[in-house]
């Protein structure tokens, strides 16, 4: 992509690597340090801690890496902190899980290649279980990413490195587009300072950046429609367009609309304004297979103009997910298949 600092993120997850407002993390700033163990022993030690133990950490070359930390209750502000200044990635691990170990390693190997641009945290979810409960863990190991205090789901389960590498990639694009573009030094997040490193935007993403900033996708779609005028291979600009215009779809609702909608779409399959509204909010959401299965099949049902402007709709929310998320690849599949 030709900017990425220009890619702009929802306040509510439009995007595959942004589930801002989805999950809610105040309530693990600062937690007063967990009681003795019944008897008068000692509890546990925090990860991170004397005496804890961490995936591989007798194998790996890389646990003591300045831009590792061993996530605890202390310390996660400070993360949650630092994850304005650079992405925080998190591996969510537990001793009993085999792949542990061989993700955070291998996580810990390519975040150190990014040279500072983001840091590692490694959390063992039984010693810090509240914090995979915020991210809605449903198995580990999981990766997912903190940018600007916001959560960003990575992957669960194993992934390979070139998979691995494709998403942080993405990470820092989301990153930029945040304003989140510093880099950490040499003695790793607790130095002093964090380097600046803000290339400066084109003009009209600049002008998108501001009107998004302030709420106003509608001035941020015509900044990014006459960027693709101007430039109509700008690839960030076409996705830039196609998220502000879902946020612009979106602001209105409220609650209330929200379960009507989704009422009336479960009632009226064939009714295309309902399936496209709540395809809107699936997405939004992080539930990216449902809302683009749910206007493949409203295309695979019905014929004519309706068909096409589903079409059409569907192909805004694959430059809203990335072309590279697995997801769209496996919806453009499905969506050949009923169409041919």
């Amino acid at each position: 992509m030709t900017s990425p600092a220009s890619r702009p993120v929802p306040p509510a997850a439009a995007n595959p690597l942004n589930l801002r407002g989805a999950v809610d993390l105040s309530s693990l700033k600062q937690r007063p340090p967990a009681p003795a163990a019944a008897g008068g022993a000692a509890a546990p030690p925090a990860p991170g801690a004397p005496g804890a133990q961490t995936p591989a950490a007798d194998a790996t070359e890389h646990a003591g890496s300045p831009l590792r930390v061993e996530v605890t209750e202390a310390n996660f502000q400070e993360l949650v902190d630092l994850s304005a200044q650079v992405p925080v990635v998190i591996a969510l691990w537990a001793g009993y899980s085999p792949g542990s170990g061989e993700l955070v390693d291998s996580l810990s190997r390519i975040v150190d290649s990014y040279e500072g641009r983001m840091v590692l945290g490694a959390a063992d979810i039984e010693a810090f279980p509240q914090l995979a409960q915020a991210f809605q863990v449903q198995a580990v190991p999981t990766a997912v990413a903190v940018v600007k205090g916001q959560p960003v789901p990575l992957f669960q389960g194993g992934a390979e490195e070139e998979q691995i590498r494709t998403l942080l990639d993405e990470l820092l694009k989301v990153a930029a587009a945040n304003g989140v573009t510093g880099r950490i030094g040499a003695a790793g997040p607790g130095a002093a300072g964090v380097e600046a490193e803000a290339p400066p935007l084109p003009p009209l993403h600049q002008k998108a950046f501001d009107a998004i900033e302030a709420g106003d996708y509608a001035t941020a779609a015509a900044a990014y429609r006459q960027a693709l005028l101007e430039m109509p291979a700008d690839a960030d600009a076409k996705a830039g367009l196609a998220q502000v215009e879902l946020m612009g779809r979106l602001q209105p609702l409220s609650a209330a609309d929200t379960d009507a909608l989704r009422r009336q779409a479960a009632d009226e399959p064939d009714n295309l304004d309902a399936q496209l509204c709540v395809a809107d909010l699936d997405v939004a959401g992080g539930h990216v297979e449902d809302g683009l299965g749910r206007i493949v099949s409203f295309i695979g049902r019905n014929f004519g103009p309706e068909r096409e402007k589903a079409r059409v709709r569907l192909l805004e929310l694959f430059d809203v997910v990335g072309a590279a998320d697995e997801r769209v690849a496996k919806s453009r599949q499905n969506l050949a298949r009923v169409l041919f």
